[in-house]
Formats: C-alpha cells, sequence, structure tokens
C-alpha cells in the first residue's frame, strides 16, 4: 500500500513539476515577446508614440496663476489616410494619472493612438502637481508650501482654460471636443460652472465622471481620501503636501516590481482589482507591466481630500470649514457647483462594474446636466474604472460610441492646422 502511495505521489509530483516548467517556459516566451514594449514603463509620452511610428509634439502652457503645464499633440495618426478632422480634441486623465496612461494599453488599444488613427487632431493635456505639471512661474514645488495649495477646482478653474485657449489660438478653431475620464471630466463640470469657457467645448465625452462619488465603492479609495481629509491640518511640508508623486517611494517600487511578468500577472493585476473591481482578462498583464512606470503620478493632499467631500449628496465646493468658507463663499457651508451651467451637448459613458464611479452617481448626475445626448452603458457588464485606460477592449466596448458622436460632430479638412 505505501509502495503504491509512493508511486501515486511520484507521479502527481511530476505532474507539478512539469506544469510549473511548462507556465515557467509560456511566461518566459511571452516575457521575450514583450519585452519591446517594456520599454513605455521608463519613456515620456513622446518617445513611447515615436516607438510606435506616431509624429507627437510637445507644448508648454502657462496658466492664470503660474503654473507651468505639459500637453501633447499627436495631429495625425499614422493609419489615417484621409484629411484630419476638426475641430481638435482634447483628452484628460484620471485622478492620479497623467498623459502617458492614454498610451499603456499599447498603439492597437490605447485612446492615445485610436483618435489619431480615426483622423481627429489629439492634444493631451496634464494637470497641476502631475509630474508634467511641477512647475510654477514663482513657486518651488520641493521648498513652497502654496505651491501644493489647491483641488480639482483650480485645475477647472485655470487649467483647462489655459488649454483651451492654447489650442484654439494654435489651431485657428473656435471650439474644441473635449473628452474627460474621471478626474478630468470632473474639472470640465467645474470649469463650466465657474468661468466662460464652456462655450468653447462643442462635444463634452464624459468617460466615468468623477463628480458626485456618494455610492463609491471602492474601499481602498475611501480608506486613501478619508485619511487625508483627517490629516491634513497636520500637513505643513511640501513632501508631505504632495501625495504618490511619480518617482516617489511607492511608485519607483511599483515600477520596479512589476516589470517582472509573474508579478505582474500575479499581485500587481490582483492590486488593481483590489482598486477597483475584477475584470477578466480586460487588463494584459504586459498593459500591468507598463502602467506602474507612470502611475501614481501625484497630486496634492488637498486635492485628495477633495474627494472625500464628494461622497455628499450634492456636489459641493471645497469645504474649509465654517469661518474660512464664511471668509471665501460668505456662508457657512460652501455653495454647490452650478451643474447646469454645463450647457454643452454632453454624452455619459459608464461601466456597470465601476466601483469608484458607481451607476447611481452617473445617473444622479445625467438628471443635473440639460443637455445630455445619451447615458451609455458600457456592453461589457465587467467594464470598470480602470478599463477606459488600460483596457485591450477599448477599441470595441468605448471607440465605437465615441468616434459615432465625433463624426457628427467634427467635419473634413483639406490639412491640419497648427
Amino acid at each position: 500500500m505505501n509502495t503504491k502511495r509512493g508511486s501515486i505521489g511520484g507521479c502527481v509530483l511530476c505532474i507539478l513539476i512539469f506544469s510549473a516548467y511548462s507556465l515557467g517556459q509560456n511566461l518566459t516566451a511571452a516575457q521575450n515577446a514583450k519585452d519591446d514594449h517594456l520599454q513605455d514603463a521608463s519613456s515620456n509620452f513622446t518617445s513611447i508614440s515615436a516607438s510606435y511610428g506616431y509624429i507627437s509634439e510637445e507644448h508648454t502652457v502657462t496658466t492664470e496663476d503660474g503654473y507651468i503645464l505639459t500637453m501633447f499633440r499627436i495631429p495625425k495618426g499614422k493609419r489615417c489616410l484621409g484629411s484630419v478632422r476638426q475641430p481638435p480634441v482634447l483628452l484628460m486623465h484620471g485622478f492620479l494619472l497623467n498623459s502617458d496612461s492614454w498610451t499603456d494599453a499599447g498603439p492597437t488599444a490605447s485612446l492615445a493612438y485610436l483618435l489619431p488613427d480615426a483622423c481627429y487632431d489629439l492634444w493631451l493635456g496634464n494637470v497641476r502637481g502631475t509630474d508634467y505639471g511641477r512647475r510654477h512661474e514663482r513657486l518651488d514645488p520641493d521648498t513652497d508650501s502654496e505651491f501644493w495649495n489647491f483641488t480639482s477646482n483650480e485645475m477647472g478653474k485655470y487649467d483647462i482654460p489655459s488649454f483651451i485657449d492654447y489650442i484654439l489660438n494654435r489651431t485657428s478653431s473656435t471650439e474644441l471636443i473635449y473628452v474627460g475620464y474621471s478626474q478630468g471630466a470632473r474639472i470640465l463640470i467645474i470649469m463650466c460652472s465657474e468661468t466662460e469657457y464652456c462655450n468653447k467645448i462643442k462635444l463634452f465625452i464624459s468617460l466615468a465622471p468623477a463628480v458626485r462619488l456618494r455610492y463609491t465603492r471602492s474601499l481602498p479609495f475611501r480608506l486613501l481620501v478619508n485619511f487625508y481629509e483627517l490629516i491634513l491640518p497636520l500637513l505643513t511640508n511640501p513632501n508631505e503636501l504632495e501625495v504618490l508623486p511619480k518617482g516617489g517611494l511607492i511608485q519607483s517600487l511599483a515600477a520596479y516590481f512589476c516589470r517582472d511578468y509573474i508579478a505582474a500577472a500575479t499581485v500587481c493585476k490582483l492590486a488593481l482589482n483590489l482598486i477597483d473591481s475584477y475584470d477578466p482578462l480586460s487588463v494584459l498583464t504586459q498593459t500591468a507591466r507598463v502602467l506602474f512606470g507612470h502611475t501614481p503620478a501625484g497630486s496634492s493632499a488637498r486635492n485628495v481630500a477633495f474627494y472625500s467631500q464628494s461622497f455628499a449628496p450634492t456636489f459641493n465646493k471645497y469645504d474649509y470649514g465654517a469661518d474660512k468658507n464664511l471668509e471665501i463663499y460668505g456662508s457657512v457651508e460652501p455653495p454647490q457647483y452650478a451643474l447646469n451651467r454645463t450647457t454643452i451637448p454632453v454624452v455619459l459613458i459608464y461601466g456597470k462594474n465601476d466601483y469608484l464611479v458607481d451607476t447611481k452617481d452617473v445617473m444622479w448626475l445625467s438628471t443635473q446636466l440639460p443637455n445630455v445626448l445619451e447615458t451609455y452603458q458600457v456592453i461589457r457588464p465587467t467594464w470598470n474604472h480602470l478599463d477606459y485606460t488600460y483596457s485591450q477592449f477599448t477599441p470595441l466596448q468605448i471607440f465605437p460610441k465615441i468616434n459615432q458622436y465625433f463624426l457628427k460632430y467634427t467635419d473634413k479638412v483639406l490639412s491640419s492646422n497648427g
């Protein structure tokens, strides 16, 4: 009996060893086949796009309050065989991301390539506080705490209008199309509430708009923003007021660890699922290897804390406390943003499995905006918040809907301007 058990055990052990060896060989082959793409993790936008044959431009924009921001442009995709369509398109990244995130899924699945390839003049902005927005005319982010005294309110009030002015001036256009993801959608709505720039937007495609977040189901997100809301009064130094910067300890460790194919396929993809929700097979392992080279890209502690206040039933301005609210707003409570001032045509796109921007919050927003053309649920039932930048299924799940409206709101021109 013992001999028989030993034989069975030996056979099982041999099978396990062979399986492990085969898995290792498959992973190694996949890793070797994809290592060329891995260089994207340590490259910037122009280098990444150039490696795939896309000609891009780098532009510098200075805001009214002195922040110096980097913006990129792909005026025409390499697969665009006809005329470039106008007006130009401004694509804005999400919370703790930068424009590089739009390249992480590679040339066949990233909006940074899909849109220029469809003959749109694409511009990609970066807000203050990211690695591409870490300069100022008079403030040093490493020594001046004042540099970090901003929230998404200032992004909407100053950053986006500066991008708009620059793009319209450079292209001789009178309006543009805006695509905002998560925080990118939030700050466009803030801009419309707080400025007169809304009439410069011809169409607003809102991807998972992080406006009111009352029903957020992401526990890590809630813990992060609530933590900074709690400790913000104790933070005084610039290195304390800058949160999760690119090149910081957490980002550097994640980038190093997740470059390994097996680590990316297991631990790193698990981390993404814990932050958001589980969407099987959506984010390729190779994308996970690359994305942590660009993410997180940094923000201010005050901006992170502002998201904690977004769990309220309405979308309100930043709450400084009763005394300072009286000084700034003239009221004890912070006023609500004027959502009804977003009068431009809006398309809301959301995912049923999004744990950061819940369906109920999107539906609430759709009742507050006066000119919603469509509220579109992505067909894939497991589509989540991170899929908009990282999913291999973007060409099938969201690009057709975006392009449907782009074709309606753009026109062909003889050549691209600028």
